[in-house]
């Protein structure tokens, strides 16, 4: 069985075939997903699918590439899908300091804060995308001390994942994992405790080895967790046990 902490479902590299592979996917003891808007209309999707597949539950919030769109108006909606008895977070929310063509850092902070502010008031947690601005990420959510949630796709450093873990943050392992040469990564899944590990595809991307380069999809979690037991010396089916647990307590699911 498998817990998808974070997914993209809504993406429409799925449009050809969306039903088809989720109806795989449970046949695959697929037993949730998370599937995070990104978008605007990402966090209305998000919320579609869960009214269409009963493993599925959301995380609605706008990703920093989207920064210069958030305003009072945005936090609203976002405010009025998270009535939704299936909408489990906030996110996917954050900052990304990697690409040029990104909102400035001054409005991504805005947003990041205003979304925070948002998880704080209605008692969620949150999915928080961090590249390039480990820094900035921390000082953020070290002003939230009552908002917990995960960093998804973390790519910081040991000491980095240390000071998240004080905060009560769970680690979000991808199939970047896998990669020949993740070697921060490796030396993270090695430390963090396994109460606070999740399982992610981040499909349809991030697929990991032996189909990197191809559509991700939950069920290839199955390669994540393997790379994480070889790791830690233990046995997938822990590995994937603990994180469905984990899953469930962070996101209220029962």
């Amino acid at each position: 069985m498998i817990f998808d902490s974070h997914a993209h479902y809504d993406d429409e590299s799925f449009n050809e075939d969306r039903d088809e592979v989720i109806k795989e996917l449970i046949a695959n003891g697929i037993v949730g997903v998370l599937n995070c808007g990104a978008s605007l209309q990402g966090a209305r999707d998000s919320v579609e699918l869960t009214k269409k597949y009963g493993i599925f539950y959301a995380a609605v919030g706008i990703h920093p590439e989207f920064a210069d769109i958030v305003n009072d108006g945005v936090i609203k909606e976002l405010e009025d899908l998270s009535k939704n008895e299936k909408v489990k977070a906030i996110g996917e929310i954050g900052l990304d300091y990697h690409s040029e063509e990104n909102p400035s850092r001054e409005i991504q902070k805005v947003a990041f804060v205003k979304q925070m502010e948002l998880a704080e008031k209605l008692n969620l947690p949150v999915v928080i995308h961090d590249r390039d601005a480990h820094e900035d990420t921390l000082n953020i959510i070290k002003k939230f001390p009552k908002v917990i949630g995960t960093i998804h796709c973390f790519s910081g450093s040991l000491e980095f994942a240390r000071e998240c873990l004080k905060l009560g943050y769970y680690i979000g392992f991808t199939g970047v994992v896998t990669f020949k040469n993740a070697k921060k990564i490796v030396e993270v899944a090695r430390e963090v405790p396994m109460d606070k590990i999740l399982l992610e595809t981040d499909c349809p991307y991030m697929a990991p080895e032996p189909n990197r380069g191809k559509r991700n999809r939950s069920d290839y979690i199955e390669y994540i967790a393997e790379k994480i037991a070889e790791i830690r010396r233990d046995i997938p089916l822990n590995v994937k046990n603990q994180s469905i647990s984990n899953a469930k307590k962070l996101l209220n699911v029962k």
